[in-house]
This record gives C-alpha cells, sequence and structure tokens, in this order.
C-alpha cells in the first residue's frame, strides 16, 4: 500500500490548501479555548500538514504505517528546515513516548480503518495518549459521499508526469468502497507503472459517536467541511472535535 502513490501523492493532491486546514484547526483551538503547543497528526502522509503546523511553531509528531509516505514527509521538513518527528506506526495502535495536548487525524485517514474493533482500539489509544483536557479533531468521508460521489465511479487525472486512473467499487453491504489506482509515472521517456488498491468504510455520524462515548471521549463538536456549520444530508466531509474529560 502506498508503494508507488507516496512518491506521487503531493502532485495528485495540489489542490489541497493546508494553509487553510491549519487555518481551520487554529480556529478550532480558538473556539474551544484550547492552547496547545505540541500535536500528533496520525496517518500524516507525506507530511504536508506535518510541516504547516511545524512552520507556526507547534511541536508536531507525524505517524503512518508507510515507510514511503514518512521518507517522503522526512525529506519535505528537511527541506524547509523544520524539526518533526516522524514515527513508523500503525494509526490504529500506536504509542506515544509521552502525553500529548492535542491528536488529529485528516484527509478522511479514519475512514481507512475499516474495521469497526480497530476503530474503537484507535480511539482507546487517542484516550490513553492524551493528556486530560487534551483535544481530539478529525474528519471523515460521510456514507453519502460514499454512495452519491465516489462509489461506482471512475476519475482519471492527465497531468504532464503523473497519470491516475482511479476506479472506484462500493458495496452498501459491507459499507467498503475500494479504490483502484493505476499510475503512470514518467521517467525519462518511459512511464513507471504501479497498480494499487486502497479501501475506506463508510461510517455514520451515529457509528462514531458510539466508538468515541464507548471509548470515553466527549464529544464537544460535530461540523460540516472547514466550517462550524451543522452538517446536512448531503455533507461529504464532517469534522468531529473531542476533548479527553
Amino acid at each position: 500500500m502506498y508503494e508507488g502513490f507516496a512518491y506521487v501523492y503531493d502532485k495528485l493532491t495540489a489542490d489541497i490548501d493546508y494553509s487553510k486546514w491549519a487555518d481551520y484547526i487554529e480556529s478550532i483551538f480558538e473556539k474551544t479555548g484550547a492552547k496547545p503547543k505540541s500535536l500528533v497528526d496520525l496517518g500524516c502522509g507525506t507530511g504536508s500538514f506535518c510541516s504547516e503546523m511545524a512552520a507556526r511553531g507547534y511541536s508536531v509528531i507525524g505517524i503512518d504505517r508507510s515507510a514511503d509516505m514518512l521518507s517522503c514527509a522526512k525529506n519535505k521538513a528537511i527541506e524547509k528546515g523544520l524539526d518533526v518527528l516522524y514515527i513508523q506506526q500503525d494509526m490504529a495502535d500506536f504509542e506515544l513516548f509521552e502525553a500529548t495536548e492535542c491528536i488529529v487525524s485528516l484527509l478522511d485517514s479514519v475512514n481507512y480503518i475499516t474495521d469497526k474493533r480497530k476503530l474503537k482500539r484507535m480511539f482507546r489509544r487517542v484516550r490513553e495518549n492524551l493528556k486530560t483536557g487534551g483535544l481530539f479533531i478529525f474528519d471523515i468521508n460521510t456514507q453519502y459521499k460514499f454512495e452519491k460521489v465516489l462509489g461506482n465511479n471512475f476519475f482519471y487525472d492527465l497531468g504532464d508526469d503523473v497519470i491516475c486512473l482511479w476506479q472506484n467499487r462500493y458495496d452498501e453491504k459491507r459499507k467498503i468502497c475500494e479504490f483502484d489506482l493505476t499510475l503512470l509515472v514518467r521517467e525519462g521517456s518511459l512511464y513507471r507503472r504501479w497498480d494499487e488498491i486502497h479501501r475506506e468504510r463508510a461510517y455514520t455520524a451515529g457509528e462514531i459517536t458510539d466508538a468515541l462515548e464507548a471509548e470515553k471521549l466527549q464529544i464537544i463538536g460535530v461540523y460540516d467541511n472547514l466550517t462550524f456549520d451543522t452538517p446536512g444530508e448531503k455533507s461529504e466531509r464532517i469534522f468531529f472535535v473531542c476533548r479527553k474529560p
């Protein structure tokens, strides 16, 4: 997983404004009265968000299970002269050296946990590794997005150096969406091909709420994408803001 995808991820996600995402996370801090100096990013990928927050003065740890993603992330931090600690761990079973003030998991990383038992274990690890009063902020792709936008559709991105062909299959019974990716990356006059399959699970807000409450994480806000609006039936991404009591 991510072997080839890691090295072209930034080109394929160039439309994501990480500064805007960081502004939103800081607006949550302001809204909740939190003033964290440190944070952990679960499923940090190539570290763009970590670098953005480190540049703003936070002490940042990025966690991902993909060595390829972490290699890209570390190189990015070095190039920008930023001090970010990256750790290769499964986000559903991570452990920190000491408790932190804030944990985030962004860009539907939580949807990649397709087993409900692992989801609850992740939430338990979050609670165990948060300081009392610490925040846990994450987003999910909604069931509506899987059913009406992503599911059973074909997408493509025809770049000059990278071509991505993306066939989706959504199983409504299992609530699992498979992304069958074919990547063609230019190397001189030729292209190198990678084929990867990614899977995400659609969770309802109720399922997420039950799992959080079972692990004693207090929900203090559920919001539509990058806003403080109440999610609607056609919301495609929603944010959960939680606190460790």
